[in-house]
């Protein structure tokens, strides 16, 4: 029998933690590991996307929407900072995610040798938890058991790095003896919960509000049912950080919706008037959009001690898991008779969805983008998952889709990096092959990476029980977004040479390597475009004509916003009667009545 080498026993270990998939690009820095793989007939499974940083952003696509560990690899060198990007996505959106890279041969270490790279160094912030480097086979599999718990731990990144000949080595395990450290497989965690007497002192806080508003984050999606009991124990409104978007389902009267720059006026109104605030799960760092400073009381719920307290002064910050925490706190509430504030709180909600639809509809040059959303809400699958690249699909994503029922969603909330999109949308289908999945792009995303990544859709894509992955491209030419940003907060027109793209037919792309392909040019070919995409029997791509000159106005954008975008227009912005003619027609909604 040949004897197990290091790269044998690296592939066993994580199979005995239940990891069966690795998202990778291989590397001769990685080549014992990739021989190791051939000998255990691929398993776990090495998915190959089409670039290291789309890898890592595969392997958080995966943890977000199975709740379980991803795992990315890549060679030393060039390999190991390409996926630098995804794994501070992870790091950023506390996403549980082991990287394992390859390093030169250590007897070339110092000596300036080709892709010799000090990858401890560099990987010392995005994996600073758990990174740690392999110089002999003894110690495995303690290394290996420590990155994994640690980034479950911490729902966090944590990285090994293996040189290559440590990689052929054969495995000897530690021994019973000084200087080795032998390990174990498995954890089971505790259920937090707070004490009685801070318990009571939050249920005193939360029984005296008469107004009280509910924010929650991604830190409460296992806690559905309490939140709503809880909320309508105290009569209260629920809005939800962009993270949280999946949390409570949007067809819930009292649910506001987003919070912030890509948030409802609903959810803006509702923290500009309340006298309570109870934060569950949520890190929103956005405290302009949080109520005054002394306007409301306030309670924080959360299992992560270094993160709690620290976006606004809350008198009581219960440390523990959502649910748990909430089940012990409910016997302590008093109901609210008569639940007036939450009244009020439904009566602003569905004037808002009616303002929204009404804003859909309004004619573009030639698509409106948000009718692209507003479309799909009521034909989504109950069982959906969606994500969304960073740019104006996210605003649109936050704000038009209303979820139901069991349907989930993410993007990259708070890195907010370009050309997730796609790659999250991979990660969620190989994590969930019998759940459709859509993929909001813009066409940025889409030429900066995710036409690549269809390549890697269509090398997978037989192997899924549920065929469907759509991919909608936002097709306007523009960094639109940027173009936005420029206007709104530096009062700068647009600068047509950073921010204007070029042309790209992305369903003659996607229609050459064997997608449904639907190029969408009319506002009445949106919703039977999306029927197509869903009932397909393959992945799909709509390549969606949309308007640049459509604004993504928040609906509390300030007055010195709106001075410094008719500055920038002002200036000699390309667009500017575009802009004028689609704002003045949006902004008119929001005023007509039902």
């Amino acid at each position: 029998m040949a004897a197990t080498t290091v790269g044998d026993h690296v592939l066993e270990r994580l199979r005995d933690w239940g990891v069966e998939q690795v998202f990778g690009y291989p590397g001769d820095g990685i080549n014992g590991l990739l021989a190791a793989w051939g000998r255990a007939q691929d398993r776990p499974r090495f998915v190959q996307a089409r670039h290291e940083e789309m890898s890592a952003f595969e392997a958080v696509g995966y943890a977000k929407f199975t709740g379980r560990l991803g795992v990315c690899t890549a060679t030393s060198g060039p390999g190991a900072i390409h996926l630098l990007n995804g794994l501070y996505d992870a790091k950023l959106d506390h996403v549980p995610v082991v990287a394992i890279v390859g390093q030169t041969n250590r007897s070339a270490m110092g000596g300036s040798y080709q892709q010799e790279v000090d990858l401890l160094s560099l990987f010392k912030d995005v994996a600073g938890d758990y990174v740690q480097v392999v110089n002999v086979p003894e110690q495995l599999p303690n290394v290996l058991d420590r990155a994994v718990r640690v980034a479950v731990a911490e729902q966090a990144p944590t990285a090994l790095i293996i040189p290559a000949d440590v990689q052929e080595l054969e495995y000897t395990p530690p021994r019973h003896e000084f200087k080795m450290v032998p390990s174990s497989l498995g954890i089971d965690w505790p259920e937090i919960s707070p004490d009685s007497r801070a318990l009571r002192r939050a249920a005193e806080i939360l029984n005296a509000g008469e107004k009280v508003a509910i924010l929650v984050g991604q830190g409460a999606r296992g806690a559905r049912e309490e939140v709503m009991r809880v909320a309508d124990m105290l009569g209260a409104g629920v809005a939800k950080a962009l993270l949280g978007k999946d949390v409570l389902p949007d067809d819930l009267p009292y649910v506001t919706g987003a919070i912030g720059l890509l948030g409802t006026r609903p959810s803006y109104e509702l923290m500009m008037d309340c006298d309570t605030l109870l934060t569950i799960g949520s890190n929103f760092p956005y405290t302009q959009f949080m109520p005054e400073l002394g306007q409301a009381r306030a309670v924080q719920v959360d299992s992560n001690p270094r993160q709690i307290g620290m976006r606004y002064p809350y008198e009581v910050n219960l440390v523990g898991d959502a649910a748990a925490t909430l089940r012990a706190l409910i016997p302590l509430l008093e109901r609210k008779e008569p639940q007036t504030w939450r009244e009020g709180v439904e009566d602003k909600v569905a004037r808002w969805w009616e303002t929204v639809e009404r804003e859909a509809m309004v004619d573009a040059d030639p698509i409106n983008p948000m009718r692209l959303f507003h479309e799909l809400s009521g034909r989504l699958p109950d069982d959906a998952i969606v994500t969304a690249d960073s740019g104006s699909a996210a605003n649109w994503y936050a704000r038009n889709l209303r979820f139901r029922g069991n349907m989930r969603g993410s993007l990259s909330g708070t890195l907010a990096t370009m050309g997730c999109g796609v790659p999250y949308g991979i990660g969620a289908k190989i994590g969930n092959p019998d759940r459709p999945v859509i993929v909001f792009a813009g066409d940025g995303a889409m030429q900066m990476n995710g036409l690549a990544e269809l390549l890697t859709i269509r090398h997978y894509w037989e192997d899924w029980l549920d065929p469907r992955l759509v991919v909608a491209v936002l097709h306007n030419n523009d960094l639109n977004q940027v173009t936005w940003e420029m206007r709104a907060m530096q009062g700068a027109p647009k600068f047509e040479q950073s921010q204007t793209l070029p042309e790209m037919d992305y369903a003659a792309f996607a229609e050459s390597i064997g997608m449904l392909a639907l190029s969408v040019n009319k506002p009445k070919e949106i919703g039977s475009a999306w029927e197509r995409a869903l009932s397909a029997d393959r992945p799909a791509l709509l390549d969606v004509r949309c308007d640049p000159d459509v604004p993504p106005i928040p609906p509390h954008a300030t007055f010195e916003q709106a001075k410094a975008t008719a500055r920038s227009l002002a200036e000699g912005d390309e667009n500017r009667w575009g802009v004028l003619k689609q704002g003045v027609k949006a902004k008119m909604q929001e005023f007509r009545k039902s």
